[in-house]
C-alpha cells in the first residue's frame, strides 16, 4: 500500500488535520497510527476503508502503521479470527512492519494502572450485576443513580481487587468502575466497567488472567503506550472520546488524538459481526469465505482484487456524516480494474449444440484471438475450431423477439474470432425444447471477416465440443433482496431478507482448452459473460469459477449521465 496513489482521497478532513499537526510539530513531525480489530469475527469490507485510512495515510507522511488486536474479551476471540485478520490486511496492502501487538500485551500494564486510579480515588468495586447497572445508569434524559458500593475506602477497594483477580469471586459478581458521574449527558461517563470477572481461557494468556478490561477502558490506555498520534476510527466512537481522555488525563499517561470519521455503509449489504457470525453458524452460507459474503476472505475468494477494493475506498472518500453507498459503485471498480487486468476467454455456460454441416469432419483450425484488447503487451493466442461446438442457448432463438438478431433460422451471425455460420435447421427433445442447431458456414469469413462487405448484425461466443473443458460455475447475486436488509417486519429478523437467489450452480458448463490449467484465485473475463475467478477448491479435476461480477456496469452510465 505504501506509495500509491489511491490509498487515500487528495484531500479530507482527516488528512487535513495532519497536516495541521504537521506545520505546528504537534507531534515533533511523526504521523503513527493503528488499525485495532477485535479478533471475535472475520474483517469486511467496511474494515477494508479503516485499513485504507490507517496504512495509507502513514504511507503518505512517511510514519507509521501498527496492527494491533483489541482482544480484551476471550469469550468471543479466537486464534482462527487473529489469522484471518492478518491474512487479509497484508492482503489489502497493509504493511506494519513488524509493529504487530495485542491489547493483551498490556493486561499486566493495565492492571497497574486501575490500581493507580483506585488509590486516586477514581474506580471503585461494585457489587452490582450486570442488569442491576444497567438499570441505574439512567436515560438521555434522567440522571443515572450512585451504586451503593460507590464510596467504599480505597482500602477495600484494593483488596476486593486484589482477589477478584486471585479468583476468589464467580463470573459477573463484581466489576471495577470508574468513578466520574452519574449525572452526566454523556451516558458513557456514568462510572464506566473498567474490568469484569470472566473466568475463561485467552487465546493467547491461556487462564493466567480471570478478570478482564473492556475495551472502552483498554482502548485509549493501548494507544498510548504505543505513542500513536491520531487514533481513527469510525464516528460510533465519538460519545465515547471523552471517556477515553478522562482515563489517559487522571493516569497523565500520553494522550492521543482521537478523529472520528464516517463508517462504510452498503446497499444489499450487512456489516455487522453478529448478524454475519450468524449466517456463518445458521449455514445461511457455507463460512466465512462465502463469496456472497462481504468479509475481505469471502471478496477475495469472489475475485476481487486489493488494487480495486483501495480505489473504492479512496473514491468514497471520508466525512463526519454516516451514509449508504450503492453496492453498484464497488462493481463499477471491481470490473474497471479487471478490464484491465484480466485475459479474455471463450466459455459457454448453458451449452447448445451446434453441427456446422459443410465444415469438414475431422478439421481442426486454430483461431487466433486477443487475449486483452485493453493490454496490447497481453499478446494473443489460439482456440481451435471445429465442425461441432457449443453456444450459449440464449443465443438461438427459433421465434425471436423483435430486436433479437442473434442466432435464428435463416439469419446470419458472426462466430467470434472463427466464420460467418447460418441456421438451416433445429432438433428439438420430446418437450419441443432445441437440443441441437445445424448451420452452414462461409469459408472465406475466416477470422469473422466479410470480404464482400456485407453486414452481420450479432458476433456470438462457441467453445470446441470436441476441446471443450467441463467446468462448475457459480453464479453469485446478492445475498439480500432489499436494499436495506436490517429493515423488517414485527416478529421477523434480518434473515426474512435473504435471497433464495444469490447463488446458482451450473454444472455442465463449457470452456476453452486453455482454462484446463487455470491457477486457483485466477480472474478472467469470459467474453459476453462476466468476470470469473478460479475457486480455492478448484482443482484440474473438477474446474470451480465464481462470477466475480457481470459485465453489467450500472455506475459507469449514471456517470455518463452526470457528467
Amino acid at each position: 500500500m505504501a506509495g500509491e496513489n489511491d490509498s487515500v482521497t487528495p484531500s479530507n478532513f482527516i488528512r487535513d488535520i495532519i497536516l495541521d499537526d504537521l506545520r505546528t510539530n504537534k507531534y515533533q513531525g511523526r504521523v503513527h497510527t493503528r488499525f485495532p480489530p477485535e479478533p471475535n469475527g472475520y474483517l469486511h469490507i467496511g474494515h477494508a476503508k479503516s485499513i485504507n485510512i490507517n496504512f495509507g495515510l502513514a504511507a503518505e507522511f512517511g510514519g507509521k502503521c501498527n496492527l494491533r488486536f483489541d482482544d480484551t474479551n476471550p469469550a468471543k476471540e479466537e486464534t482462527e479470527y487473529v489469522d484471518s485478520i492478518i491474512e487479509d490486511v497484508r492482503w489489502l496492502g497493509g504493511d506494519w512492519e513488524g509493529r504487530l501487538f495485542y491489547a493483551s500485551d498490556y493486561f499486566q500494564q493495565l492492571y497497574e494502572w486501575a490500581v493507580q486510579l483506585i488509590k486516586s480515588g477514581d474506580a471503585y468495586v461494585c457489587d452490582l450485576t450486570a442488569e442491576q447497572v444497567r438499570q441505574q445508569r439512567g436515560t438521555l434524559t434522567e440522571p443515572g443513580q450512585e451504586s451503593p458500593y460507590r464510596n467504599r475506602s480505597v482500602e477495600e477497594n484494593l483488596d476486593l481487587f486484589e482477589r477478584m483477580k486471585a479468583g476468589e469471586f464467580p463470573d459477573g459478581s463484581r466489576t471495577l468502575r470508574a468513578k466520574i458521574d452519574m449525572s452526566s449527558p454523556n451516558l458513557n461517563m456514568r462510572d464506566s466497567v473498567m474490568y469484569r470477572i470472566l473466568h475463561a481461557e485467552h487465546h493467547r494468556t491461556g487462564d493466567k488472567w480471570c478478570i478482564y478490561p473492556m475495551y472502552d477502558y483498554t482502548h485509549g490506555e493501548s494507544d498510548s503506550i504505543e505513542r500513536i498520534t491520531h487514533s481513527i476510527c469510525t464516528l460510533e466512537f465519538e460519545d465515547h472520546r471523552p471517556l477515553y481522555d478522562w482515563f489517559v488525563e487522571k493516569l497523565g499517561i500520553y494522550h492521543p488524538q482521537q478523529i472520528e470519521f464516517d463508517r462504510l455503509n452498503l446497499t444489499y449489504t450487512l456489516l455487522s459481526k453478529r448478524k454475519l457470525l450468524q449466517l456463518v453458524q445458521d449455514k445461511h452460507v457455507t463460512g466465512w469465505d462465502d463469496p456472497r459474503m462481504p468479509t475481505i476472505s469471502g471478496l477475495r475468494r469472489r475475485g476481487y482484487t486489493p488494487e480495486a477494493i483501495r480505489a473504492f475506498c479512496g473514491r468514497i472518500g471520508v466525512s463526519k456524516t454516516n451514509g449508504t453507498t450503492e453496492f453498484s459503485l464497488l462493481e463499477y471498480f471491481i470490473r474497471d480494474d479487471l478490464n484491465r487486468r484480466a485475459p479474455r476467454v471463450l466459455a459457454v455456460l448453458r451449452p447448445l449444440r451446434v453441427v456446422i454441416d459443410n465444415y469438414p469432419e475431422g478439421q481442426v483450425e486454430q483461431m487466433e484471438a486477443v487475449n486483452n484488447p485493453e493490454d496490447a503487451s497481453a499478446g494473443s493466442r489460439t482456440v481451435p475450431f471445429s465442425r461441432v461446438l457449443y453456444i450459449e442457448q440464449e443465443d438461438f432463438r427459433e421465434n425471436p423477439p423483435k430486436q433479437y438478431f442473434r442466432l435464428t433460422p435463416g439469419r446470419e451471425v458472426r462466430l467470434r474470432y472463427g466464420y460467418l455460420v447460418t441456421c438451416t435447421s433445429v432438433v428439438k427433445d420430446e418437450k419441443g425444447e432445441p437440443i441441437e442447431i445445424h448451420c452452414t458456414y462461409d469459408p472465406a469469413t475466416r477470422g469473422g471477416n466479410t470480404p464482400d462487405g456485407r453486414k452481420v448484425k450479432s458476433t456470438i461466443h462457441w467453445v470446441s465440443a470436441a476441446h471443450a473443458v467441463n467446468a462448475e460455475v457459480r453464479l453469485y447475486d446478492s445475498l439480500f433482496n432489499k436494499e436495506n436488509p436490517g429493515e423488517v417486519e414485527e416478529g421477523q429478523d434480518f434473515t426474512a431478507n435473504l435471497n433464495p437467489a444469490s447463488l446458482e450452480v451450473l454444472t455442465n458448463c463449457k470452456l476453452e482448452p486453455s482454462l484446463a490449467s487455470a491457477v486457483r484465485g485466477a480472474s478472467y473475463q469470459f467474453e459476453r459473460m462476466g468476470y470469473f475467478c478460479a475457486d480455492k477448491d478448484s482443482t484440474p479435476e473438477k474446474l470451480i469459477f465464481n462470477r466475480t461480477v457481470t459485465l453489467r456496469d450500472t455506475w459507469a452510465k449514471i456517470e455518463k449521465k452526470a457528467g
